[in-house]
């Protein structure tokens, strides 16, 4: 079997999909999985990663040909907007785009059962849920790097840290203003800030950020992000899935994570801390999108604790082993086998 494993934007595209593209390949090679980067119907299946133009041509001639196509479904209009300028504007003329463009698979990769839910308001294509899942090789020799990375951005511990772009849509808002509740405690946000395609909000929200609130930009190695944060802090609004909370996971690191479908799966108070959205003025601290500033403060103060913290991260980092590439990878061999 060979599959064209084709990623359109390839060179301008990071974060989340990228990394799950890169997680795609790195299975493949554990099951044996011959494939090709390249756009081509001189093999078994067609799986496209990002449904652009190109991509939604190579599906049409794929389809005369009769090669199955499989495409994953990483963007949503609902995961689109308040990420970078004028997102939120092409939004709107997206969804119908992506339904179009999905309706012409033969089989959509959702990364989770969240994912497949929004994804069937689209199209009535046969889905399949596979994870990003995690690298858990990526974060070998992590803990090497604390003493490095506290002594670089000036952090003591507990120290609370996010990983990834600085995008609104990911809780910035929430994350600045808990850093300003909690003067006494350093919070960092690991990951590229890119303020040309960033909105005005957002540039205002970092550059007024606390002084205990250090937004650091690119990072050489991620495994000083893991090393140096105690308390992952998680308020994002929208998710396909967060492979970045798999990470911290993987890492042992305790959870505070907003209380949103995506993250059904996980057991509050048993593997995470959920902070759900204040109810109607419950919290003075709520702002006009409903965001309990006050309950991330509670569920953080609450992991000062060092005991408490690794008991959260040692049963968060249990629950991670089912995430791993190894444990996850054959699912892609069955699922070309089953097309094919």
């Amino acid at each position: 079997m060979k599959v064209s494993h084709y990623f359109e934007f390839a060179e301008h595209v990071t974060g989340g999909v990228a990394a799950s593209v890169d997680h795609q390949r790195k299975m493949f090679d554990r099951v044996g999985i011959d494939y090709t980067t390249e756009p081509t119907l001189d093999a078994d299946v067609l799986h496209l990663n990002l449904m652009g133009p190109r991509s939604v041509w190579y599906a049409r001639r794929a389809r005369k040909a009769g090669v199955p196509v499989v495409a994953h479904t990483h963007v949503t209009a609902e995961d689109f907007g308040d990420s970078f300028r004028f997102t939120n504007a092409l939004a709107r003329p997206l969804r119908p785009y992506l339904r179009r463009a999905y309706g012409l698979a033969d089989r959509l990769i959702c990364p989770s059962e969240y994912n497949r839910a929004v994804i069937e308001e689209y199209t009535d294509a046969p889905t399949t849920v596979v994870s990003n899942g995690v690298d858990r090789g990526k974060l070998d020799g992590f803990e090497s790097l604390e003493a490095e990375y506290r002594d670089r951005y000036d952090l003591d511990p507990p120290t609370v840290f996010m990983v990834g772009h600085v995008i609104k849509r990911k809780g910035l808002e929430t994350f600045v203003e808990t850093a300003h509740r909690m003067p006494d405690v350093d919070f960092v946000w690991f990951g590229p800030i890119d303020r040309s395609l960033k909105g005005r909000e957002t540039k205002r929200l970092v550059d007024e950020a606390p002084r205990n609130c250090t937004f650091t930009g690119f990072v050489d190695d991620i495994r000083g992000a893991y090393a140096a944060g105690d308390v992952f802090c998680f308020p994002t609004h929208e998710e396909n899935e967060g492979i970045a909370l798999l990470e911290a996971m993987s890492a042992g690191k305790p959870l505070v994570v907003r209380d949103i479908e995506t993250f059904s799966w996980l057991d509050d108070g048993e593997e995470c801390l959920k902070v759900g959205d204040a109810d109607d003025g419950a919290h003075a601290a709520a702002d006009a999108r409903g965001d309990n500033v006050e309950g991330f403060v509670e569920a953080i103060d609450a992991l000062r604790d060092a005991d408490r913290r690794a008991e959260l991260g040692a049963r968060a980092a249990e629950r991670s082993e089912a995430f791993s590439l190894d444990a996850i990878a054959d699912r892609y061999r069955s699922l070309y086998a089953d097309l094919v």
